[in-house]
């Protein structure tokens, strides 16, 4: 699948709750921190939401890398 945009957030989705919203949040507050702009977030979410649960998972976890450090 194709990056929305060429970043990534440091974060790992293993442990999170699984409901989209959860997902969304997580991802956005991350995002935020990292000094993503509101409109880089989202452009991610609303392609993430433009499919089904699978396609907001894949186009989410395709904009996260959980670094070594943070394991």
């Amino acid at each position: 699948m194709k990056k929305v945009i060429d970043k990534i957030v440091n974060l790992d989705l293993v442990g999170v709750n699984g409901n989209a919203f959860a997902v969304m949040g997580v991802f956005r507050k991350k995002a935020k921190q990292e000094g993503w702009s509101p409109s880089e977030i989202e452009m991610v979410l609303a392609e993430a939401k433009s499919g089904d649960y699978d396609h907001l998972l894949a186009t989410i976890m395709n904009h996260c890398e959980a670094k070594e450090e943070n394991l």
